[in-house]
């Protein structure tokens, strides 16, 4: 056990408060520090001193960041706190919506608004006397994010659309606990078993070694294996606020050890096809989502579902759905394309699929019907039509998805159709 000796502290320790305010902002942004870290960092800085910014940045950066994919949260905490002077206007800024039509002054950083959450969700400023401060003109915002249990129950019907930007913050920290799990497959390939059926090669190679005496009978079953998941997120501009909630929830699936799950493999689409799979990878959730945005050029643009699926069955379907892949189609299905494209290739993408299960936000209306010309022609090739606008929503697929009998609302709407 590591002992701390007494720490010389000024009477008005305001650096060392600071650091600690800091170091809890860290925290809450996800960083793993602890009482013993923000020692450290306060003796730390007291030893090395600093006549710079730089300096100084590099002591806490030592002290606090241990994995790579912390250093992006720490940099935007970090200019946040010491000091912009458009401190609270930048923080306040990435947490409200973007105004589509308005330029923003400056594109948003990757893990800005997580840090802006983490500085403004309840992180309380050190406790000093203003009498012995010249700059008074600081403002504390102190904001209650603590949920009940049945606050998270109605956070987790609550539309992802009509969330508030803390309601949305929460519900992004619950989708992060959240897991997919899914059944292992039986495969042709043999195993040795304690039950199971008679494996005769085997039996045979063990009698002759006591002259034709079988004495025991060798039994084999099906070995296992889990399948892959693969995803296709629509991203224009009437799915965006879903797409980007439901990538927050890939990211923690595909992130997940021993979740189940192969390999997960995401798509989006709009007006093109693009492969983020290698960007979910990453492990900060901020930094995936950041590298998976520059890759898609077609963010909240229009929609052309057919060429994108077709784009899809053509270049990577045979890569990435062989061996019983489960595929997850996330759209609200309004394209503007011919009908019959969209209807060919969501037909060779079902057959190609061990189950595709669609998800649309839309069916959160209860006067839903399949009246648009691409629903139509996309809700008879699916396995299973589940809404997906909410927490509770993407509850209820993982606890069905290994379930071959569940179709959702297909059986209902279909027969809608043409009605």
């Amino acid at each position: 056990m590591v002992e701390y000796p007494a720490l010389e502290l000024p009477e008005n320790p305001r650096l060392a408060g600071n650091i600690t305010h800091f170091a809890r902002a860290l925290r809450r942004a996800g960083l793993p520090i602890g009482p013993g870290r923000v020692i450290d960092a306060i003796r730390a800085v007291e030893t090395a001193g600093f006549t710079e910014r730089r300096d100084f940045y590099w002591t806490l950066h030592a002290c606090f960041v241990n994995r790579p994919e912390h250093r992006v949260i720490f940099r935007q905490i970090f200019r946040l706190y010491w000091r912009d002077p458009r401190y609270l206007e930048h923080m306040m800024a990435a947490m409200l919506p973007a105004i589509r039509g308005v330029q923003e002054e400056r594109a948003g950083q990757a893990g800005e608004k997580r840090a802006a959450e983490a500085l403004l969700d309840g992180a309380e400023a050190p406790d000093f006397d203003p009498d012995k401060d010249d700059d008074d003109g600081e403002t504390e915002i102190e904001v209650d994010a603590s949920f009940t249990t049945s606050a998270q129950e109605k956070l987790k019907t609550l539309d992802f659309e009509q969330m508030s930007t803390a309601e949305m913050a929460a519900a992004k920290r619950m989708l992060a606990r959240m897991r997919l799990p899914v059944e292992p497959m039986p495969t042709r390939r043999m195993q040795a078993a304690l039950r199971g059926g008679v494996a005769p090669a085997k039996t045979l190679r063990a009698a002759m070694r006591t002259g034709g005496e079988i004495r025991t009978i060798a039994r084999r079953a099906p070995r296992t294996r889990w399948p892959n998941l693969v995803v296709l997120c629509d991203i224009s501009g009437s799915m965006s606020q879903y797409s980007r909630v439901v990538l927050h929830f890939l990211h923690a699936v595909s992130n997940a050890k021993g979740a189940g799950w192969a390999k997960v493999h995401a798509f989006t689409f709009g007006t093109r096809l693009t492969n983020i799979t290698r960007h979910l990878d990453h492990r900060d959730v901020d930094a995936a989502l950041a590298a998976a945005g520059a890759e898609a050029q077609d963010w909240e643009g229009g929609t052309r579902i057919g060429e994108c699926i077709e784009a899809f069955n053509r270049d990577w379907s045979r890569r990435v759905l062989g061996q019983g892949a489960v595929v997850l189609l996330i759209t609200d299905g309004l394209d503007r394309g011919a009908p019959e494209v969209l209807a060919k290739q969501m037909q060779r993408l079902h057959l190609s699929a061990k189950r595709l299960i669609w998800l649309n936000p839309l069916l959160r209306w209860d006067a839903f019907a399949p009246k648009a010309r691409g629903i139509a022609a996309m809700l008879p090739h699916v396995d299973s039509f589940r809404a997906g606008h909410s927490i509770a929503s993407l509850e209820e697929l993982a606890e069905v998805i290994s379930r071959k009998d569940d179709v959702g609302e297909k059986a209902r709407l279909m027969g809608l159709i043409g009605k």
